[in-house]
């Protein structure tokens, strides 16, 4: 299992300007002196990301992170890279830890796609949450300071931080259906009835209650940042999907590993009091202590709509790797992937 992230030579269908983006950065990144070096990391589905070395004002070498649009045809709503610019800035000042940003750019004559620059942060990336190389007292340490994050997000007023055009409150899910559901019929490319089920399911069944809050979207173990040597979450990652909208579709979400079966993202058949982790009820009940809550209504359908959506989500994945526009090879692959997380969302609440 990797641990700490993996940057390889920039892969051939994601090669830009260097020299641009070096003249970019001289106006434009506050102590860069030049020396750039830019490696690409080799995880991710969506936006590329790139790791910066150069030399800064005072002899020290500068470490950063460039995260930019893919290149080729997109869907309109996705890869807003400027949106996770302006979420990790407005979380600057907050208890949740994000890498500081640096710059936007939105010239796509610089290296063909919009980016952002932001300092990278050290640390592990631990894929897969049974987390093999850790010790049980540390497993749990690392799953509680995971809860312990996305608690303190959810409690984050949006207003304050300058996010209150970030989204829009209410019906989050509902609308959320809606997008999904029209991405996926624009990049679908084979049926599978258990999509087309919960498509006309999911708007039947949306719980009651309503809150809005910042949503990370995307909040797993594999889009933190853990400390080097210490069990905690240093900083969160992948904002791409972030908004407002509702804290416990984003809880669902983070809880989709109890019910895959397969690693890296599934560990539902693990002995989780042998290997430290805490079981799905438990995880839950500490994040309603921290924000709260007495107990969650319909947690099922909460579940099921997160897994409608990773879903969609894969299937846009692997359309763009049809297509050849994906970051990661594996992308063709994402095909069964659909259909499993779709056949079982609909088997929770069919």
């Amino acid at each position: 299992m990797p641990t700490f992230v993996k940057t390889v030579p920039v892969m051939e269908r994601h090669r830009f300007d260097e020299a641009s983006l070096d003249r970019y950065l001289r106006g434009n990144l506050d102590g860069y002196r030049g020396g750039l070096e830019v490696r690409q990391f080799d995880s991710g589905h969506s936006n590329p990301t790139f790791f910066l070395t150069a030399e800064m004002a005072g002899g020290a070498r500068g470490e950063f992170v460039l995260r930019k649009k893919p290149p080729g045809k997109l869907v309109a709503s996705a890869h807003q890279v400027d949106r996770e610019f302006r979420v990790i800035s407005a979380l600057a000042d907050t208890d949740v830890p994000v890498a500081r940003a640096r710059l936007l750019c939105a010239d796509d004559a610089v290296i063909g796609q919009m980016f952002y620059v932001m300092d990278y942060v050290d640390g592990r990336i631990l894929i897969d949450p049974s987390m093999p190389d850790q010790t049980p007292a540390e497993r749990a340490a690392i799953f509680d300071s995971m809860n312990d994050v996305l608690a303190k997000l959810h409690k984050v007023d949006f207003q304050k931080v300058g996010l209150d055009s970030y989204g829009r409150s209410g019906n989050y899910i509902a609308r959320q259906v809606a997008r999904w559901s029209k991405q996926y019929a624009e990049l679908k490319t084979e049926d599978i009835p258990a999509m087309d089920k919960l498509s006309a399911w999911l708007p039947e069944h949306i719980p009651p209650e309503d809150p809005t809050t910042i949503v990370h979207g995307d909040y797993r173990l594999g889009n933190l940042i853990v400390h080097p040597t210490e069990p905690r979450i240093v900083a969160v990652l992948d904002w791409e999907l972030s908004t407002l909208g509702h804290p416990l579709a984003d809880l669902a979400y983070n809880c989709i590993g109890y019910h895959l079966p397969d690693p890296p993202h599934g560990f539902a058949t693990v002995d989780f009091a042998r290997i430290g982790l805490p079981t799905e009820s438990e995880y839950v009940a500490a994040y309603c202590r921290r924000v709260g809550r007495e107990r969650i209504e319909h947690w099922n359908t909460y579940v099921a709509f997160s897994l409608y959506r990773l879903a969609a989500i894969a299937q846009g994945v692997y359309r763009r790797g049809l297509a050849g526009n994906s970051s990661n090879p594996e992308s063709v692959k994402m095909s069964r992937s659909a259909r499993e997380r779709a056949e079982l969302a609909w088997s929770l609440v069919a």
